[in-house]
């Protein structure tokens, strides 16, 4: 992972989150991409390996898979591994999706995210 500071969350969505919402985030200014766009690249990859490649990209990696990604993180601290960010999410309609996730990129810097693990449940409207 680059040194660099960066301001903003860059993120890599996995295959699990629509295509649609990392294309609205892109037209809002922050750098976003798929693992639908990156089809060959990162087809059959599990998640761990998901986590690896968003991880040599320096970018936060967003998903719905709770299950699998909690344990990923927890394990990559014990280990001592580093990565840019986890950022979880319950399925949800892709407007309310955009929004918790321009709060998110709005409030949240890319030094806070590394190594950290977020949910996009805090930043919906109520939660304030």
């Amino acid at each position: 992972m680059a040194d660099e500071i960066k301001l903003f969350v860059a993120v890599y969505a996995d295959a699990d989150v629509h295509g649609d919402l990392v294309a609205e985030i892109r037209t809002r200014g922050y750098d976003a991409i798929s693992a639908l766009e990156l089809k060959k690249e990162q087809s059959g990859l599990d998640d761990e390996s998901q986590l690896e490649y968003a991880s040599s990209q320096g970018r936060a990696i967003l998903t719905h898979n709770q299950r699998h990604f909690e344990p990923l993180h927890r394990k990559w601290s014990s280990e001592g591994r580093e990565h840019a960010g986890i950022i979880l999410s319950v399925r949800s309609p892709i407007g309310e999706l955009l929004r918790r996730m321009l709060r998110l990129l709005d409030q949240v810097t890319a030094d806070e995210m590394r190594n950290n693990l977020r949910y996009l449940s805090d930043f919906a409207e109520h939660a304030k």
